[in-house]
């Protein structure tokens, strides 16, 4: 099984003020930070953006958003569109604490599914899941028809919803599922 990871850099990072992608984390952009983890559990890495140019320096194929502006589910489209590869494992960037353990835990979980989505503090984390290249159809439908949430399509696919991650500790998991949106998210991302 071909596998992908994908950073979603395409977001408009209106919260943070800056774009979320560029902040340095190590010495490195976060981008860069999120890529190179997924690098471990994917055989090929990529990043879909609003605008390349920004990520021009990176090492992996820059794809722009077939359709700018309309959110996460458009950014998954376009990786699924462009690239191929039989799963994709999605990583916002504004994940920067990323596990590549965690990803090759829920790969193992895919079997049979469609998708893997984690679950983590009764949330579901679609950003951070696992998706088939067969779910392609349904998102693009569900574009056309103008729904943009994330999560429009999962009542037409067969999927796993992980919540158990057994082996992890509790803190590996906060940092896995850290989500940083606001200045003082970025600066408390800083101190782990």
């Amino acid at each position: 099984m071909k596998t992908c990871g994908v950073v979603l850099a395409g977001g408009q990072s209106r919260r943070m003020g800056t774009n979320k992608a560029l902040l340095e984390m190590n010495k490195k952009p976060v981008v860069s930070v999120i890529g190179d983890e997924l690098a471990l559990c994917a055989d090929e890495v990529a990043v879909i953006a609003n605008d390349a140019g920004p990520m021009s320096f990176l090492p992996w194929q820059i794809i722009s958003d077939r359709f700018p502006g309309d959110g996460p589910l458009a950014g998954i489209e376009t990786a699924l569109y462009h690239i191929d590869a039989d799963a994709f494992l999605f990583a916002a960037c504004d994940m920067p604490m990323i596990n590549h353990k965690i990803y090759l835990y829920m790969l193992q979980k895919l079997q049979d599914n469609d998708a893997v989505i984690p679950v983590y503090e009764n949330r579901l984390h679609p950003l951070a899941g696992i998706y088939r290249k067969n779910v392609y159809a349904k998102i693009q439908l569900q574009l056309q028809q103008g729904q943009r949430k994330v999560t429009s399509f999962f009542q037409y696919i067969h999927a796993n919803y992980e919540k158990e991650f057994t082996g992890f500790s509790n803190e590996q998991l906060q940092k896995h599922f850290f989500n940083m949106n606001y200045p003082e998210q970025y600066e408390q991302a800083k101190l782990y």
